[in-house]
């Protein structure tokens, strides 16, 4: 799959996928202004410009952002090197959204018609950082 930012600066190739999540906690949606619908990819993503920013979120994870335009990039977990990217970078494909996760933070303004599996925060570090 190949995408970009909004001006174009940043482009992105991954693997193909089919499949989004949804992350619907308190940061990503100050991040994104609602919630944040991303790509899992591993660490054979590859970004090229030199806009890319980056800003440490957490001591597991780093978010990216075009310095141009603003548009968001990723989000990765540090650790691993697991990419999350934002998946309306690929405005060509086609993805059926497979999960949302934080729904115990999703504010009440808004309801998804998709039904999919959901996680709470509690659940999620439960179930991917047990040491957290």
């Amino acid at each position: 799959m190949k995408g970009s930012c909004l001006c174009g600066s940043v482009e992105v190739v991954a693997n193909e996928s089919s499949e989004i999540g949804l992350c619907h906690c308190g940061m990503c949606r100050r991040w994104t202004g609602g919630p944040f619908f991303a790509v899992h990819c591993d660490d054979k993503v590859r970004f090229s410009g030199d806009t890319l920013k980056t800003f440490r979120s957490s001591e597991w994870a780093e978010r990216a952002f075009c310095g141009n335009c603003g548009s968001t990039l990723y989000y990765r977990l540090v650790p691993d090197g697991e990419y999350y990217v934002s998946a309306g970078l690929f405005q060509d494909h086609v993805f059926e959204l497979a999960s949302q996760i934080f729904i115990d933070e999703k504010p009440a303004f808004y309801t998804l018609a998709n039904q999919t599996p959901m996680l709470t925060g509690q659940q999620v570090f439960a179930q991917f950082a047990p040491d957290q």
